[in-house]
């Protein structure tokens, strides 16, 4: 019985922490194993950059708060108060919270007129071009923006990450059926603020 026991661990021990399943790593990174908690890094960072950079199109800001999501997810677990469901949906909240939170700090800064602002070159060939995605990526974060908090969640997780409604729902604790409400109510929104943009 004894061998079956210390066999079986051996052969968890000798799987690379890489192919471990996420809840094995879970419950390693629940207590402090840095193996487990760097995996947990590697499977996760670059996905919660691209969602953080979607919403703010800033490479800098976005691993600026990306490393912040990291921070806070071991300050959560050393607190004993980390995930209770899905960990992925658990980092994305947490991803969301600190990108409405710079948004709103950004909204009582005071802004440079376009006078003061340095001369900027641009690493494409054609300005006007550059330019032109600029704005549109501009006005799209822009509009998203101006959807409730939860709509603008489903929209970036849904169409600028590329997840599926189940695995939306399980990241953001809500049914299928809440998910595409939310989602009809914000492509249909979202729709109407662009079309005004336009005709501006």
């Amino acid at each position: 019985m004894f061998e079956k026991l210390f066999g079986a661990a051996k052969k968890e021990e000798s799987v690379p922490i890489s192919e471990l399943p996420e809840d094995r790593l879970l419950a390693l990174a629940s207590d402090f194993d840095e193996a487990a908690l760097g995996e947990l890094y590697e499977r996760y960072e670059s996905k919660i950059y691209s969602y953080i950079y979607r919403r703010t199109g800033s490479p800098s800001l976005a691993e600026d708060l990306t490393g912040q999501v990291f921070l806070k997810m071991l300050e959560a677990i050393q607190a004993q108060k980390s995930w209770r469901s899905s960990f992925s949906g658990w980092l994305y909240r947490i991803a969301h919270n600190l990108v409405i939170d710079h948004y709103r700090r950004r909204e009582r800064r005071q802004y440079v007129s376009m006078e003061d602002a340095p001369n900027l070159k641009s690493e494409k060939n054609d300005p006007v071009t550059a330019a032109e995605i600029n704005l549109d990526a501009e006005r799209l974060r822009s509009a998203i923006q101006r959807l409730t908090e939860e709509q603008a969640q489903v929209i970036s997780l849904r169409f600028l990450e590329g997840y599926n409604i189940n695995e939306v729902a399980t990241m953001m604790d809500k049914t299928e059926g809440a998910v595409k409400a939310l989602q009809y109510r914000a492509v249909g929104t979202l729709r109407g603020l662009l079309e005004r943009e336009q005709l501006r």
